[in-house]
Formats: C-alpha cells, structure tokens, sequence
C-alpha cells in the first residue's frame, strides 16, 4: 500500500511538471513571439547544437533575417521550416521529424514511461 501512495505521488508531481511545462511554453500569437519560437527550432548552420537564436555567427544572423522576413509576409511555420529544410537538409531542426524513422525518436520515450507505468502498477498489485 505505502508503494501505491509513492506512486500516485510521483504520477501526480510528473503531471505538475508536465503542465507547467506546457503552460510556460512560449506563445506564438504575436509576430515577435513566432520568430522567437521558430529561432528556436531551428539549428545554426555554421555551429555545433546551437539554435539560430543562441548563436551571432553570419549563417545564423542570415536565417534570423529569413525567418524574420517569411513571417512578415504571411508565411506558416510549418512552410518557413519546410523551406528551410529545403534549402540547409533535414540537419537544419533542432526536433526530429514526426513522420517517417523521425517518430521513433518520439514514440520510444512515450513508450518506455508507458511500460514503466504498467510495471509500476503491476508490482504494487503483487505487493
């Protein structure tokens, strides 16, 4: 019983976490705060893990400036991220892809806490 109560315990502090994480994520209503959000996603090409965002090196400050002009003149995200990707490769995100071997990258993890929950539930039952 007093494993069941840990658990509900560390279920519940994940969910907090999990909602502040989303509630904190930034807003992408504005213009200024989708350029922000899409700098972030997007990798420098001239440096090594480091967003256009994080970086001032001259491949970076011209993608800024792409991405920058695109939302001005009306472009989706996902279109300006496409184009991006046609012009630097599939290298240029920081996120995997969600078709293709890309959803692996996100199905597995999920997958893992899922079969991680289950055994948690199983064990404390047997208890």
């Amino acid at each position: 019983m007093k494993i069941v109560k840990s658990f509900r315990l560390w279920c519940l502090a994940f969910l907090c976490v999990l909602a502040v994480a989303l509630v904190a994520a930034p807003s992408t209503a504005s213009t200024q705060g989708r350029i922000a959000h899409l700098e972030t996603l997007v990798k420098c090409p001239a440096c090594d893990d480091l967003s256009v965002a994080q970086s001032n090196a001259t491949s970076a400050l011209a993608v800024r400036e792409d991405i920058t002009r695109r939302v001005k003149a009306g472009e989706s995200d996902n279109k300006i991220l496409t184009s991006l990707e046609a012009t630097y490769g599939t290298s240029i995100l920081l996120s995997p892809a969600t078709s293709g071997l890309g959803s692996l990258l996100w199905l597995v993890p999920i997958l893992v806490i899922v079969a991680l929950v289950v055994a948690g539930v199983r064990l404390a039952r047997r208890r």
